[in-house]
């Protein structure tokens, strides 16, 4: 039973005068709590422990689907940019392609200085 103690105290659970004012501890166990009111409490740590970790991937989850929105978002502007690249380096040939044949045309009419 000393064991019991001093392992209750190790965890910071519980101290053994707490043990020994619990509602349905008998006396002539040395204050130790009924088996069923130690399981009630294992499992009401569990279930904070499962709340908790609930609450965590809640919020993991709403990290990830903002992170999906924004990664959507990010690759419709990328698309946006490549065909607005695309269009300016076709803009530019055309432009290129002109000027190379007015330059051609002037100089065989030799106006050029």
């Amino acid at each position: 039973m000393a064991g019991w103690v001093e392992r209750e105290e190790k965890e910071g659970d519980r101290s053994a005068s707490e043990c020994a004012d619990t509602p349905g501890a008998s006396e002539g166990d040395g204050g130790r709590p009924a088996p069923n009111l130690t399981s009630n409490r294992r499992l009401q740590q569990t279930q904070a422990q499962v709340d908790e970790v609930v609450d965590i991937m809640r919020v993991n989850v709403d990290k990830v689907l903002e992170r999906d929105q924004k990664l959507s978002e990010l690759d419709d502007r990328a698309d946006a940019l490549q065909a607005g690249a695309s269009q300016f380096e076709s803009s530019a040939a055309k432009l290129k392609n002109k000027y190379w044949w007015k330059n051609c045309k002037v100089g065989m009419l030799g106006l050029q200085p």
